[in-house]
């Protein structure tokens, strides 16, 4: 059962915005990581950021003789990470575009924090190959460990998103999932400043999970549970709205979307209906993301793992203050 309303506004948006400043790129040269970069690159265009990128070394297990560790020019990792630094330099996508390369040896997770800390990052954007079920379980995913444990905004590109034309891309069309909790509320003020940036659409999504009911039941059971599932779905539809404080002032279309299901099945169905340009989660502090990285029912590396749009998903205990956004609506790439 899905029910939907929208409400639209023509008034023009008047929060200031804040700017994405410092990008940090992280890749290992794949497929799916130059299809990460072309946003990254893009955002850093359209906002004139310092774009940082970053390729980062295993770490070394220590020599049982105590050493000096082998300078860069002759570490073969390194040499190798260098020239292909050298050829993302040359590509169309960094062509004319400004930035520093990094090359670092270690833990990704620590390398990655440290270098959000240092340079005052803003965003993090990064490619995964959505790996899920077993091979998640067993291998973990690094994607979904960075942006639970990151301080900033982290964009992140599945491997089923398509490639911005080179002409731009406009997002038009945000979804932004919620369960009400203050963990995932935290990243509505972004997703409200996208959705405003180009006049799009904004889909607020909530999922009701239904309760199990015996396999047989009378025509009167099935009616009240079809009442009470109504009566679920207008309270949802009620909170979903007052999500938007009423002195917010919108340029984009807002759309109340409400089912029933499983989590992950639920949103997995609104990404094929809504085909959203871009997906705003808000996602919880773990105490332990390195294991939360190998539970492949996680509902936010699903999302990730089947989004063919990119997911910007915000820690909720760095974004306790709403704030205004300007993720570009339209990635221009060549401007």
């Amino acid at each position: 059962m899905i029910t939907t309303e929208t409400i639209s506004s023509g008034k023009a948006t008047t929060s200031p915005p804040v700017l994405f400043k410092s990008i940090l790129f992280a890749t290992d040269f794949s497929e799916v990581a130059t299809k990460a970069l072309t946003y990254a690159a893009g955002i850093a265009r359209t906002h004139c950021a310092k774009l940082r990128i970053v390729h980062v070394l295993p770490a070394e297990a220590p020599p049982q003789i105590p050493m000096e560790p082998l300078p860069a020019s002759l570490d073969r990792g390194y040499v190798e990470a260098e020239a292909n630094m050298q050829a993302l330099g040359t590509g169309k996508f960094l062509l004319g575009l400004p930035h520093e390369d990094i090359v670092e040896r270690g833990p990704i997770q620590e390398v990655i924090a440290d270098l959000i800390r240092r340079n005052n990052i803003d965003l993090l954007v990064l490619g995964t190959h959505g790996r899920g079920g077993l091979n998640k379980f067993l291998l973990g995913s690094v994607a979904e460990e960075l942006f639970r444990i990151a301080t900033c905004p982290v964009l992140t590109v599945g491997a089923k998103v398509l490639v911005p034309r080179e002409d731009g891309l406009a997002i038009r069309k945000v979804l932004f999932p919620t369960d009400f909790e203050q963990s995932s509320l935290a990243a509505l003020p972004y997703a409200i400043s996208i959705a405003n940036k180009n006049g799009g659409d904004l889909i607020l999504l909530h999922i009701v999970t239904p309760k199990p009911v015996p396999p047989h039941l009378s025509w009167e059971t099935v009616i009240k549970v079809s009442e009470k599932r109504q009566l679920e779905s207008l309270d949802a539809t009620r909170r979903l709205r007052a999500l938007i404080p009423e002195d917010e002032i919108l340029t984009c279309e807002v759309e109340y979307l409400v089912s029933f299901g499983l989590v992950p099945k639920g949103i997995a169905d609104a990404l094929a209906n809504c085909q959203p340009d871009l997906i705003v989660m808000g996602v919880k502090k773990l105490a332990a993301p390195r294991a939360a990285a190998h539970l492949y029912w996680s509902t936010a590396h699903q999302v990730v793992c089947r989004a063919r749009c990119p997911v910007l998903t915000i820690r909720s205990d760095r974004c306790k203050d709403p704030v205004e956004t300007d993720l570009p609506s339209n990635i221009l790439l060549g401007e």
